[in-house]
């Protein structure tokens, strides 16, 4: 479990670049298949935008690749965390379930589309009247329409995931390298020190910062803002999203926010959601902030009287067709893309890491994985 500033191997089988949650889930698996893997992250593991997230494991259905990915990783998420007897509790993991809510019969009629779909694919989930749903979440407003219940959806802690997922790649003999990449060479990268470090496939998994050493990656900054309350346990016991939250989840521009709550272990409440395209700045924009509380407060009036303890953002990195790049570099021969996960990185990431693993090491995917290659947006010459 050694933490290096330069590496001793002249070679490595996988050289991953970013020490998030996707970086960390991808060193998991190509050391757990027998590859020699470095990870190279400067800072912090799990500090940048894998921190700023909410941690909610969702399976997501606006189009079938995003629900083949989220679906499937989520499978992944169950057998990591029941792998052993406190391997959940050591990643905060609660199966919460999400209910979508539905404010009038329009809403409810979306709801209804959405089981179809969700239980054409095995996912357990079930329709709320308006009396169920008062019952299971009775600080909801009145008057609102019912809901959909996703009883397998969860949520987990991502920066203290991020870090479990390294320790298996680093038990796996997986090295720790702490610098920074300033350029992909054939089969190496150079690092801020001058250093270089060769290997047979360098996975570009580091976001956003990403588009520094792919200059044609067409990611855009997706800010969000989020809030956490003091501890007010059992104030809410299911993630709660209202189903215009997909409307904005999925908008190409300008601002938006949406009811998004979410019960922590710890007893707070977390309190989503926000975007704002193309704003790269960290400081909180305190118009947008406040539409965001106000939004949640029409759905649960008694937060109005709960404290707010910390308000932060973080940065989405959003593809245009808002599906992630997994898979080989067009034109970039033995460079892999994970990145550009937008606001599923945490959902996703394990079956990102999975698929990459699957790729490189020549072997078949549980899922189809074309819609995710880099190819589609990236130019092959």
């Amino acid at each position: 479990m050694t933490d290096l500033q330069r590496t001793t191997k002249t070679n490595y089988d996988a050289l991953i670049i970013g020490g998030g949650i996707i970086g960390c889930a991808s060193a998991a698996s190509l050391a757990q298949a027998g590859l020699r893997v470095g990870i190279i992250e400067p800072s912090t593991i799990g500090g940048g935008t894998t921190a700023a997230g909410m941690g909610h494991l969702v399976v997501m259905d606006d189009n079938p690749a995003e629900l083949a990915l989220s679906r499937y990783s989520l499978e992944l998420w169950r057998q990591l965390v029941h792998r052993h007897p406190n391997e959940a509790a050591k990643h905060e993991y609660s199966e919460c379930g999400t209910i979508w809510v539905a404010a009038d019969e329009e809403e409810v009629e979306a709801a209804r589309a959405k089981l179809q779909v969700l239980q054409a694919h095995d996912v357990r989930c079930e329709l709320l009247s308006a009396s169920q749903l008062a019952e299971r979440e009775p600080q909801l407003r009145a008057g609102l329409a019912g809901g959909l219940l996703v009883h397998q959806d969860a949520l987990v802690y991502p920066p203290k995931s991020a870090q479990l997922l390294l320790n298996i790649a680093l038990e796996h003999g997986a090295e720790r390298i702490k610098a920074s990449v300033v350029d992909i060479m054939n089969q190496a990268v150079k690092l801020a020190d001058g250093n270089e470090i060769q290997a047979n496939h360098i996975v570009v998994a580091n976001g956003l910062a990403s588009t520094k050493l792919i200059d044609d990656l067409p990611l855009r900054y997706k800010k969000g803002h989020l809030l956490i309350t003091d501890r007010y346990p059992k104030f809410i016991r299911h993630q709660l999203v209202e189903l215009g939250y997909i409307k904005s989840a999925h908008a190409s521009d300008g601002d938006s926010v949406a009811f998004n709550l979410q019960p922590r272990p710890t007893g707070q409440v977390f309190i989503g959601s926000s975007r704002q395209f193309d704003v790269t700045h960290k400081e909180i924009d305190h118009a947008i902030l406040g539409k965001m509380l106000a939004q949640a407060c029409t759905y649960v009036p008694a937060l109005a009287q709960l404290k707010g303890i910390r308000a932060w953002t973080g940065f989405r990195a959003a593809t245009p067709d808002g599906l992630p790049y997994i898979g080989p570099h067009p034109s970039r021969q033995h460079v892999w893309m994970a990145t550009g996960h937008e606001g599923l990185g945490i959902t996703t990431s394990l079956a990102t890491a999975q698929i990459l693993c699957d790729q490189i090491c020549r072997q078949p995917s549980k899922i189809a994985v074309e819609a995710y290659w880099p190819s589609r947006d990236l130019n092959p010459h």
